[in-house]
């Protein structure tokens, strides 16, 4: 970001071409003298020569160059520096293949679960820029995708990385919230959250949602459960007998009792999305129920840019010096 800091200087710029009109009238007075006042009348008249007018350009342009140099611009580069809130987020999102269920909206247009999800959780990670967040995906098996992070940026990157079918297919709930767990066992935070996404019903894993939800609970983590999809059948994407794509109907299942446990166990809350808006509610109503004071740094580096301006001024006068010398030497 560029910025000046002295603009009031720029005023001065409006007197060039003031400046310009007036030399732009009449030369220098002949140094010649001739027997006819008629004939010295006429030479008076004349307008500058081109080359009078060049010498003219290069004054105006370096005087404009050093007004804008008198201006200070100067380069701004702003940083901040977070300190961690104490609030430690693993997100558990699930990746498996009902996730492909056609049943929410982004832009008014339909997209498959995942694609909504990511869009939510991205606004949650932006709201919480104090917060180290990790990332978990599952399906058959859990997936470390991020470690607990300040850097957001990074973390979004590897969200947005994320894939139906990059994982076995299948729903470990129980082994997705103990990989979660493991990960936050020896944090220090004073606040411990796992924020646990699915569509389905635990199908995979050796690890029972309920034992993982215990386990948490003991560690002093916390659990938001929830529910993604809609009620009864959603649409599908699926491949004919003939190759070609299409959309079924499909039964939706979701546990939601076991859900509803694991979140009761650790203190935490259970939630049913059914669309995009109401999984923005959800994520909404989590940071405000973990929202906490964080402290924010704000600085600038500030770096003059004026000699960019002042040295080319300097260069074009030098020019104009050499050209006057040179090009429109005066006869005595």
């Amino acid at each position: 970001m560029i910025e000046l800091s002295q603009p009031w200087w720029l005023v001065a710029l409006a007197v060039l071409p003031v400046l310009a009109w007036l030399r732009g009238g009449r030369g220098r007075a002949p140094a010649l003298r001739f027997s006819s006042v008629a004939a010295a009348r006429r030479v008076a008249r004349r307008r500058r020569s081109r080359a009078g007018a060049f010498a003219s350009f290069l004054r105006l342009a370096a005087l404009a160059l050093l007004i804008g140099g008198l201006a200070r611009p100067q380069r701004v580069q702003a940083h901040a520096d977070v300190q961690a809130s104490g609030v430690e987020i693993l997100l558990a999102v699930d990746v498996s293949g009902s996730m492909q269920a056609m049943d929410f909206e982004v832009a008014g247009r339909p997209v498959d679960r995942l694609t909504a999800v990511k869009r939510v959780v991205k606004r949650f990670v932006r709201k919480r820029p104090a917060d180290r967040i990790g990332l978990v995906a599952f399906a058959a098996k859990p997936y470390l995708v991020s470690p607990l992070t300040l850097d957001h940026d990074w973390l979004l990157e590897r969200l947005d990385s994320l894939e139906i079918g990059m994982i076995e297919d299948g729903t470990a709930i129980g082994s997705a919230l103990a990989a979660a767990t493991a990960r936050l066992r020896d944090e220090k935070a004073k606040s411990k959250v796992v924020i646990l996404l699915t569509d389905g019903v635990n199908n995979a894993g050796e690890i029972a949602p309920e034992t993982a939800a215990e386990a948490a609970a003991a560690l002093g983590i916390k659990v938001y459960a929830i529910g993604a999809g809609t009620r009864g059948k959603a649409p599908m994407p699926a491949v004919d007998p003939f190759g070609r794509r299409t959309v079924v109907m499909a039964d939706v299942e979701i546990d939601e009792a076991t859900l509803e446990k694991v979140a009761r166990t650790t203190g935490g809350a259970y939630f049913r999305a059914t669309d995009t808006a109401s999984l923005e509610r959800i994520y909404d109503e989590i940071d405000r129920l973990e929202k906490t004071e964080h402290t924010l740094h704000r600085y600038a580096v500030r770096t003059e840019l004026f000699p960019w301006l002042v040295w080319p001024a300097l260069g074009l006068l030098g020019i104009e010096w050499l050209f006057v010398r040179l090009r429109l030497r005066r006869l005595p």
